[in-house]
């Protein structure tokens, strides 16, 4: 179980949301609670209303009969100080201030206002998420600052600066299956930081893979100290905001940070042993590996299913991202020519299947493939159907794909959902892919979009467990 101060904070009984409206972010934020299934209690605070999404609603936070743990602030930012003397005089413990237009505006007035905001919480005893963030999901407990968000959990933790980015992070993550313990958006890290965040993950059982995005650092050794412990132990892959000059000036102007120099960072990276993305596509891809993927022994890849220059391209990438696409081993030729096998002398690694039309001849090799030990990772293509008309089985489809034998395996699927027709057609087809991905990933495997994806994924996770040896 953890000490951390968080673990207390983020298990509320009852959540007033300050500012809440009929419409607009105010009124989301009851919506998702709503949504979740949060257990406990939900209070709208807004004087123009009696009632907000079917909740009695409360003039102010001091007027609600009962306790209140957690309050989510949608107030401007000049109201936040009599809010915060409500919550004082009503004991709450942590309040998340999505209210913005403090220090990130550059102004003075709005940093002494900060100031005072903290000065005031302190006092108090309350603890502050923010200002300017998002907040928290936390779908145990049913806690969420989106709507859509899924309700079942998993063990992929999301630390991140931006608002934007948690939310871009945690939906285009979970379509392809990832699912979450917490994701925490802590804006202006007013009072705890990403470095606190960062402690609760290392201590939380429930994750297991941490996603940071970050711009700027509060405490640069702590900092530092912090990500090689957590990284030590969990995969930790960072999307850093603010590495070139443009970035900095717009991260001044996004939560009030100083982003540091690019070749500090660089140095931080190689100290600690995370995993870097250059974006959030990247960042997605790569924990989609590491969710769903054994732990391979080695770097030795076998592709199957591919086609002509298709093959061809899967080699050079699968090598540049630092993947070994070895010769077909020789026994496997050996087993083929035994069973007959057409194009026993012919076929590689790449196994490019459109060299035969025989029915079996592809299930056969996709098995020896799969079944080597000279592969340490499978790396196989599926694409939806090719003809026209045909009554079409999800099922049946993956299994002439030899998808199924790869299960127990560390490997990777490539799935080609390339358009097809025009009008009901296109809509057809368009319909069987999405029903195909849906079934992959239903079976646990790491689906990537193309080769480069998929290969680049697979490296930067092998490296992260390579670092740890």
């Amino acid at each position: 179980m953890s000490s951390h101060p968080l673990e207390e904070l983020l298990h509320p009984r009852s959540i007033a949301v300050a500012g809440a409206s009929q419409s607009g972010r105010g009124g989301g934020f009851v919506s998702p609670l709503l949504e979740q299934g949060f257990k406990g209690e939900i209070c709208p605070v807004n004087p123009k209303y009696d009632e907000i999404l079917g909740l009695k609603a409360y003039a102010r936070v001091r007027d609600i009969p009962g306790p209140v743990d957690f309050v989510i602030s949608s107030v401007p930012a000049a109201a936040v100080p009599a809010l915060l003397d409500d919550c004082a005089e009503k004991g709450v413990k942590l309040v998340h201030l999505f209210t913005a237009r403090f220090s990130e505006t550059g102004r003075k007035e709005a940093a002494r206002l900060e100031q005072d905001i903290l000065r005031r919480a302190r006092a108090a005893g309350i603890r502050l998420i923010g200002p300017n963030c998002m907040g928290v999901y936390y779908p145990d407990e049913g806690i969420s600052f989106n709507e859509g968000m899924p309700r079942d959990s998993g063990p992929v933790g999301v630390v991140s600066q931006s608002g934007q980015a948690v939310g871009e992070m945690v939906q285009n993550a979970a379509v392809r299956g990832v699912r979450f313990s917490k994701a925490i958006s802590y804006g202006n890290a007013l009072d705890f930081n990403e470095c606190d965040y960062l402690e609760y993950f290392l201590q939380d059982e429930q994750t297991q893979i941490v996603l940071l995005y970050i711009e700027g650092v509060r405490d640069g050794p702590r900092f530092l100290r912090v990500l090689r412990e957590l990284a030590a132990v969990k995969p930790v892959i960072v999307v850093k905001g603010g590495r070139g000059e443009a970035g900095k000036r717009a991260t001044a102007s996004h939560t009030g940070s100083l982003s540091g120099a690019r070749e500090i960072w660089d140095t931080v990276v190689k100290q600690t042993g995370v995993v870097t993305a250059c974006d959030l596509e990247e960042l997605v891809d790569i924990v989609v590996a590491f969710y769903f993927m054994k732990l391979p022994r080695g770097r030795r890849l076998g592709v199957i299913g591919g086609s002509g220059g298709t093959s061809v391209l899967a080699a050079d990438l699968c090598e540049e991202a630092g993947l070994e696409v070895i010769p077909l081993p020789e026994d496997i030729r050996v087993e083929l020519k035994k069973r007959e096998n057409p194009v026993w002398d012919w076929i590689s690694n790449p196994a490019d299947f459109s060299i035969t039309d025989r029915a079996d001849s592809g299930t056969d090799i996709s098995r020896l493939m799969i079944e080597h030990p000279d592969f340490d990772i499978i790396m196989m293509f599926v694409s939806g159907p090719w003809h026209r008309g045909q009554r079409f089985s999800t099922r049946e489809h993956l299994k002439r794909s030899g998808v199924p034998l790869l299960r127990g395996r560390p490997s990777v699927v490539v799935f080609g959902d390339r358009a097809r027709g025009t009008g009901r057609e296109a809509l057809r087809y368009e319909r069987i892919n999405n029903q195909l991905k849906e079934k992959l990933i239903e079976m646990s495997f790491p689906v990537f979009p193309n080769i480069r994806r998929a290969a680049n994924a697979v490296s930067r996770m092998l490296s992260y467990y390579e670092g740890r040896r």
